[in-house]
């Protein structure tokens, strides 16, 4: 497999993607953002679908729902979720997955009538680079629908377990602010200037605002223990030596309670829904 994303590949091949693989399948609220993604991408029943950062394969396994006559390639660099994906697809006939770099994996030319991503996307080393190779994978006027996050500012999944850990009050420009570093990746397609710079080798490229409810875990507990398994509170409680791991999870915990009911912890979300066709153009940075 030829890997150009290594920093990715090594956190996904790691702690980071075994607690993702883990979680998998836990979240009730997802399947309406998946339903959105699909309606977007117009999947049919003859479909080929390739589903990029297809993680543990929830949204292959509800593509090939849609395409129950076509096929569905979910690829991923994590090998752990992959592994996950694979022990849940058994027995569907229509989806494979496969360990790749996007960025620089040779898809079959033409194979695909639409990619999909659920925020599998917002990753790669060279973002341009890597969706002109998924372009390439797609037929002429092939399809591209993919969910990232709206900025850091307007997820309040982020300010409220970053402001715990760093123990300031949960006012989003003064997080964005005080988070040590740089940004973290899952905001490198915050951006919709950005986007449609990354996207300039596509056409009829639209980017619509999204607002479902993200859940993480039946009780603040729950919750607390998965934002400490992944992300940017992982990094935060990592780098500090000072805070102990019973602190940050207590710390997590309180910030997470007001979030907690019926349904578990659901947190406001913020998402980019963006769409476009290919043309086969010209890539431009």
């Amino acid at each position: 497999m030829a890997v150009r994303n290594t920093e990715q590949y090594t956190a996904w091949n790691g702690p980071e993607g075994q607690a993702w693989a883990a979680g998998a399948d836990q979240d009730p609220t997802e399947a309406e953002l998946i339903d959105r993604l699909l309606d977007a991408a117009r999947i049919g029943k003859h479909d080929r679908v390739l589903d990029i950062g297809c993680g543990a394969g929830v949204s292959s396994r509800a593509a090939a729902r849609r395409a129950a006559r076509g096929r569905v390639l979910g690829a991923d660099l994590s090998g752990p979720m992959l592994e996950r994906a694979r022990l849940d697809a058994a027995g569907i006939g229509n989806v494979v997955f496969e360990q790749a770099d996007a960025q620089v994996h040779p898809f079959p030319e033409g194979a695909f009538d639409a990619a999909i991503s659920q925020y599998g996307v917002m990753f790669f080393t060279d973002p341009v680079a890597a969706f002109t190779n998924i372009g390439r994978a797609l037929r002429p006027g092939g399809r591209l629908a993919f969910v990232v996050p709206q900025p850091a500012q307007e997820c309040e999944w982020y300010v409220v377990p970053v402001a715990a850990l760093l123990g300031i009050a949960p006012r989003p420009q003064a997080v964005v602010a005080a988070y040590p570093g740089q940004a973290p990746a899952m905001f490198a397609l915050s951006d919709p200037v950005r986007i449609r710079q990354v996207l300039a080798a596509f056409a009829d490229v639209s980017i619509e605002a999204l607002h479902v409810a993200q859940w993480f875990g039946r009780t603040p507990a729950e919750a607390a223990e998965g934002f400490l398994g992944s992300g940017p509170t992982r990094y935060l409680l990592e780098r500090d030596a000072a805070l102990t791991r019973e602190e940050a999870h207590a710390r997590l915990s309180a910030a997470l309670a007001p979030y907690a009911g019926d349904g578990g912890v659901v947190l406001p979300g913020a998402q980019w829904l963006v769409t476009a066709r290919w043309t086969g153009g010209a890539a431009a940075r």
